[in-house]
């Protein structure tokens, strides 16, 4: 199964646009709308919650449902648009909230974490109105899918300078759908 994680908040989204053109090549997917679901970032109450279930080996608890699915996806495929210098934070608060020890990742002997998802691939996908800067979200991404949780690849698509006067904008981002 294919998980699209879909955190665009704007219905003409064009950052949803370029990732449902990667989807299309993908096949059957299940979407996860962010911004739709009711997840906040952890609050003391919340980590205590978390650190007592996993201590006490308890992982079929709701609170791990969206641990549960990103691990068990075959694929993975993130639409976050490029916003003030790197993602969305509802992006953020999903990964405090899937990084549970145990679901998604384990630690060895020596601390290293090891991942423990399945997905062989995720894809990041992102629109910027100028330049964008892999390094203030791809980079992040794909530090925490390999090092973390063992996602073997990940690729970044991604359409940029779509705001600059004199840039065409819709040319831009179907160049960047045509060549996913």
């Amino acid at each position: 199964m294919t998980l699209y994680i879909n955190c665009c908040v704007r219905s003409d989204s064009r950052t949803d646009r370029l990732a449902r053109a990667v989807l299309a090549k993908m096949g059957e997917y299940t979407e996860l709308y962010l911004p739709a679901e009711d997840i906040k970032p952890l609050s003391e109450e919340m980590l205590e919650k978390r650190t007592s279930l996993l201590a006490a080996g308890k992982l079929d608890d709701p609170m791990f449902r969206y641990a549960h699915q990103f691990a068990e996806a075959d694929k993975i495929v993130i639409s976050a648009p490029f916003w003030d210098g790197s993602f969305p934070s509802l992006l953020k608060v999903y990964i405090e909230n899937i990084y549970a020890v145990g679901i998604v990742s384990r630690y060895s002997e020596n601390g290293t974490p090891v991942g423990m998802c399945r997905a062989e691939e995720l894809v990041y996908v992102t629109t910027a109105g100028g330049p964008y800067f892999p390094e203030f979200s791809f980079g992040y991404i794909k530090t925490v899918a390999e090092t973390c949780f063992g996602i073997k690849s990940t690729r970044l698509v991604k359409a940029e300078m779509l705001d600059i006067d004199g840039m065409d904008a819709e040319k831009i981002l179907l160049d960047a759908m045509n060549s996913v």
